[in-house]
């Protein structure tokens, strides 16, 4: 079962998919669809934004750290008006920003975000790979599978250990299915 502290902030509560033995902690705001994975853990004061129409996915077995940041949606700062522009305000004559920056951030199995790390939109993490505290990650950035990640910008600072991470994830899978066992 998961645990969802009550001091956190949903836009769109209807988008908010919560995976089995998953923690999300306090202060916490969220205004894109979340779908977040088993034995995943999101630590107090993160904020994950973009809007409705836009996904933030999170792995099974993956974190997110303290303070982190995750845009979804972001206006260009050199281009357009930093606002918030009201739907009523939008016409058949086209948006009146023109270049906002959006897109869905995935993060997928064994994942990780450091604390006060920033992953802006149109990003996909794969398997294994982690993205250290204090990081920018900016659009469109090229990872590698179980790859450490850190810097400003984010670069690649070395390999990660497969073998022992997917042991580690064995280990916890084997003792669930002997307690389901046990508990029969």
């Amino acid at each position: 079962m998961p645990i969802v502290s009550t001091n956190i902030r949903l836009r769109h509560p209807e988008h908010f998919v919560v995976g089995e033995h998953s923690i999300v902690d306090d202060f916490c705001y969220f205004s894109t669809r979340v779908r977040i994975g088993d034995f995943a853990h999101i630590a107090s004061g993160c904020t994950v934004a973009g809007g409705a129409a836009r996904l933030f996915a999170l792995g099974s077995y993956s974190s997110v750290s303290s303070g982190a940041r995750i845009w979804c949606t972001s206006d260009d700062f050199a281009r357009d008006v930093v606002t918030i522009v009201p739907d009523w305000l939008e016409d058949e004559e086209g948006p009146v920003k023109e270049h906002v920056i959006s897109g869905d951030v995935i993060l997928e199995d064994c994942t990780a975000v450091g604390s006060n790390a920033v992953v802006m939109p149109r990003n996909h993490v794969p398997e294994g790979t982690v993205i250290g505290a204090l990081t920018y990650v900016p659009p469109d950035f090229p990872f590698e599978p179980w790859s450490v990640y850190a810097g400003i910008p984010a670069r690649r600072v070395g390999a990660r250990d497969r073998d022992r991470v997917r042991r580690q994830v064995d280990t916890i899978r084997a003792r669930l299915a002997r307690l389901a066992v046990e508990r029969a």
